[in-house]
């Protein structure tokens, strides 16, 4: 990662990803986490560094509330379609642009769209960007349409 984004919050969405990607494959929460955001840094040994409460707070979010965004996910998966039947990498990037749309106030769902469509974009491939966009899409008009 470049230096330039360090800390940004597309850096840390992408590092919350990353994080709760660990998480699938059987890592704790804070350990994973806390990999997420050192990882590429150079530390001193045994040092740690805190972690940003917004990375903290999009891995806890998601996996507290990780039934209900795989519900909502199913719901509005194409008939034939599956939870199962994705792969760990774009339902992974689902559940954390999902939580982010449904969550967190601060951040336009526009923009929390975008930024997943760009870690999609990097981790995976074209299909599996535009499948995020077009499911995660559908919750951003369904957001839109309870505000106004």
């Amino acid at each position: 990662m470049s230096n330039n984004f360090e800390n940004s919050r597309r850096d840390l969405r992408e590092r919350a990803f990353q994080a709760l990607f660990n998480m699938e494959l059987g890592g704790d929460f804070l350990e994973a986490s806390q990999f997420a955001y050192d990882y590429d840094k150079v530390l001193e040994e045994e040092q740690t560094l805190d972690i940003p409460a917004f990375l903290l707070n999009l891995v806890n979010g998601v996996k507290d509330h990780k039934e209900e965004l795989d519900q909502l996910i199913t719901v509005n998966l194409k008939k034939g379609w599956s939870l199962e039947r994705l792969t760990l990498t774009d339902k992974t990037m689902l559940r954390l642009g999902l939580y982010e749309i449904k969550y967190f106030e601060e951040t336009p769902d526009r923009v929390a769209l975008n930024e997943i469509i760009e870690i999609a974009k990097k981790y995976s491939d074209d299909t599996s960007a535009k499948f995020i966009n077009g499911l995660l899409s559908q919750f951003v008009l369904d957001e839109k349409t309870k505000k106004d």
